[in-house]
């Protein structure tokens, strides 16, 4: 086992990382040089502007078309209704035996940890999700359903991000979920390591290392440039750590709806040790559709990257569909450049 040299962040780190973030669009101007630009930002108040500063820090000064910055900032767009855009685009409500629950997959369940994230991403497909019914109990729910259920052999946290609860209580959790001899893989999905990378703490890691489970970490990258030294640190310790670590994408238009785009990331993936698992085509969640790539233009761009890249860095193209018992896999071929 590789033993790690203690990362230089502990949670008083992160946590204000997180309580400095930009949360009006007047700030978010003035950090971009963008306060003179004609803009077509709007103050929602539903589901509000929600940044990290460090993330901020990524985005082009004075380019109001930044890929980083179009991925958060709240537009016009969003506040018109188009047809086959909904509140629930996946139905979730349908898989959930109680609570904070969700089983649609067999032998898996998910589990939504918390209502808190580091970021509110526009696209996100549970941005009208009822988190103020949220009793903040799943944790202990899940043990209690795992538990009766020996079919069950994965279980995956979820939210908002399962990495705002404190390390402890994960600690706590992991430990209780180790008793279960038929629960062999965690697998955590989480926005934290790619915009406040500083939550992969010493602690983490080392709970994370001494666990018999198998842990998964699914981070969510979609543009090359939200990947920066301190995310590359952060993802290699998890790696060291014998916690695989992959990347799933969201195809979103005027982020990253280039074959250009697609590659760069792919690689800026692999420096930073972390796995290009899948590009999903957009949930049709509703606010989000000024974002949709249609599914030709999706897979001409995969065929694009199968050209481009070693098959280890393309990404599986996929969509998740309500009802299905798996997601939807989209097969291409390469194609000629264009």
């Amino acid at each position: 086992m590789i033993h790690l040299p203690s990362l230089p962040w502990d949670d008083k780190v992160w946590q204000g990382h997180l309580r400095d973030s930009v949360k009006s669009t007047q700030e978010l101007a003035e950090m971009l040089d963008l306060s003179t630009h004609p803009l077509t930002w709007i103050n929602e108040s539903d589901f509000p502007l929600f940044v990290p500063k460090n993330f901020v820090k990524r985005m082009e000064i004075g380019n109001p078309h930044d890929p980083l910055l179009r991925q958060i900032v709240p537009i016009e767009d969003e506040l018109f209704l188009v047809d086959g855009f909904s509140a629930e685009p996946l139905n979730e409500s349908n898989y959930s035996p109680s609570s904070g629950l969700i089983q649609k997959y067999y032998g898996r369940v998910l589990v939504i940890t918390s209502s808190a994230c580091p970021v509110h991403c526009r696209y996100c497909f549970r941005r009208h999700f009822p988190y103020n019914d949220f009793r903040g109990d799943s944790l202990s729910q899940a043990l209690d359903y795992v538990s009766e259920d020996q079919s069950i052999q994965e279980v995956i946290l979820s939210g908002g991000d399962p990495l705002s609860v404190r390390d402890s209580v994960l600690e706590t959790f992991i430990q209780r979920l180790e008793q279960f001899k038929h629960i062999r893989i965690l697998r955590i999905h989480t926005r934290f390591p790619i915009m406040i990378p500083q939550r992969i703490t010493s602690r983490l890691i080392r709970c994370f290392e001494a666990s018999t489970l198998n842990i998964v970490v699914v981070v969510h990258a979609n543009h090359a440039n939200e990947i920066d030294q301190d995310v590359e640190t952060a993802c290699v310790a998890l790696l060291r750590s014998r916690v695989e670590t992959l990347n799933q994408s969201v195809l979103l238009k005027g982020v990253n709806d280039s074959h250009e785009a697609l590659v760069d990331l792919s690689y800026r993936l692999s420096d930073a040790k972390i796995s290009p698992y899948y590009l999903h085509l957009l949930d049709r969640v509703q606010g989000a559709a000024h974002f949709e790539v249609s599914e030709a233009r999706a897979k001409a761009l995969v065929g694009e990257m199968q050209r481009r890249l070693p098959g280890y860095l393309v990404p599986r193209l996929v969509r998740e569909e309500p009802g299905q018992p798996s997601k939807t896999l989209y097969e291409t071929t390469a194609v000629a450049s264009f």
